[in-house]
């Protein structure tokens, strides 16, 4: 059983819009895809590349998959899932698409294998949308920020009757479908020993030699792990704002999780996150809050976090830029904030094309300073970017 098929309780209105062009859909597993497909697309005729005995005949002769679209009336819509494990199909769909006019849904949960050398991407005739984690104003009221901290946001955790069971289950299937099955590693035991340590970096800048020392592997060969877990739709990395640097004062990324409830299944912490661990969780959903309006909504082209030279080592978490707009965030897991938790914030004052200035807090308070620094509650925050306003203050 796959996890898209395992979401059979609450069914969420997601807030992800199709184009009406051919796209592909990429997403982790579990994020409600098929599910979202089967409630948009119920009329599609669908290509499930999960089963095995379609996937294998396909695969010794790809002509098989051109003859069943040759049946179908011009101007079909066709949903293939999984399309990574196959991407020489991407031809025949290229060919359907122009001599057909057939619209394609390419689904997926990686976008490793399309990103070979070779791969025919659809020269533009397709563009691509991701699913992401729900979001609080998909939940509605079953949004509970303590728990999405503890368990994530996965739809088929949130609906398991045991969410830790799931979880952990996730994990397991993720090393031996995702990666084992496909044969994306050669040292499996490396790599499941490098993902419980690269857990301990969600929302830490990153450093590839400790990681590496501390998963006894080469310094290469977590270089390569990092972009499997990027490729594979676990993590992703947010560059630092560098304008004007010199190369030698460039800063490493950072690293995040695309759930916390993953992030917290390959470390096995499984109750409530103690005070030092919230403050990366709590960083890590506002990321991924941010990282879906981006890509639902459009509430921003590009982003970075901001850290000062050394030896202050002052951050600013996250840095928004839309056109020449810059909207800078910090996050913070407290309920009181003090003048030293608003050094990064002023620190970027004067950073070309800064309109607006906020920290994400646990209070219940809105508020600013007189120069201008906004204390925004988790609800408020939430308010301006759905409606996305955050750059319209």
């Amino acid at each position: 059983m796959y996890y898209d098929d395992m979401v059979d309780k609450k069914i969420f209105p997601r807030i992800l819009e199709g184009p009406q062009m051919s796209f592909f859909l990429f997403g982790p597993r579990g994020t409600g895809k098929s599910t979202w497909l089967k409630d948009n697309f119920s009329d599609a005729y669908t290509i499930d590349l999960l089963n095995e005995g379609l996937y294998q005949s396909f695969l010794a002769d790809v002509s098989l998959f051109a003859a069943e679209l040759r049946v179908l009336q011009q101007e079909s819509i066709v949903v293939v899932d999984e399309i990574q494990r196959l991407p020489t199909l991407l031809n025949e769909v290229h060919r359907h698409i122009e001599d057909r006019g057939l619209r394609f849904i390419l689904c997926g949960s990686s976008a490793r294998k399309l990103k070979r050398e070779g791969t025919n991407l659809l020269g533009g005739r397709a563009t691509r949308r991701t699913m992401h984690p729900l979001m609080p104003q998909e939940m509605g009221g079953h949004f509970d920020l303590d728990e999405a901290l503890q368990w994530g946001t996965l739809p088929v955790v949130w609906n398991s009757q045991d969410r830790k069971e799931t979880l952990s289950a996730y994990a397991q299937m993720y090393l031996r479908e995702e990666i084992q099955a496909e044969a994306i590693v050669r040292n499996l035991p490396g790599f499941a020993r490098f993902l419980p340590v690269a857990a301990l970096f969600h929302g830490q800048v990153l450093n590839v030699s400790s990681l590496a020392r501390d998963a006894g592997v080469a310094r290469t060969t977590v270089s390569g792990y990092l972009e499997i877990i990027e490729d594979t739709l676990m993590a992703f990395r947010l560059p630092a704002y560098e304008k004007r640097l010199r190369v030698r004062e460039r800063k490493h990324p950072k690293l995040y999780w695309t759930d916390a409830g993953i992030c917290r299944a390959l470390k096995r912490q499984w109750g409530t996150p103690a005070y030092e661990e919230k403050g990366s969780l709590l960083e890590g959903w506002v990321a991924g809050v941010l990282r879906a309006y981006r890509d639902y909504r459009e509430l921003f082209h590009d982003w970075y976090y901001w850290a000062s030279p050394a030896p202050s080592n002052v951050e600013v978490d996250f840095v928004l830029q839309r056109g020449e707009e810059i909207v800078a965030v910090e996050v913070k897991s407290k309920h009181t904030l003090a003048r030293r938790d608003l050094r990064g914030l002023k620190a970027v004052e004067d950073l070309p094309g800064v309109v607006r200035r906020v920290v994400v807090y646990l209070g219940e308070r809105h508020m600013a300073t007189e120069d201008g620094i906004e204390f925004l509650p988790i609800r408020d925050f939430l308010d301006v970017v759905e409606s996305s306003s955050l750059f319209n203050n």
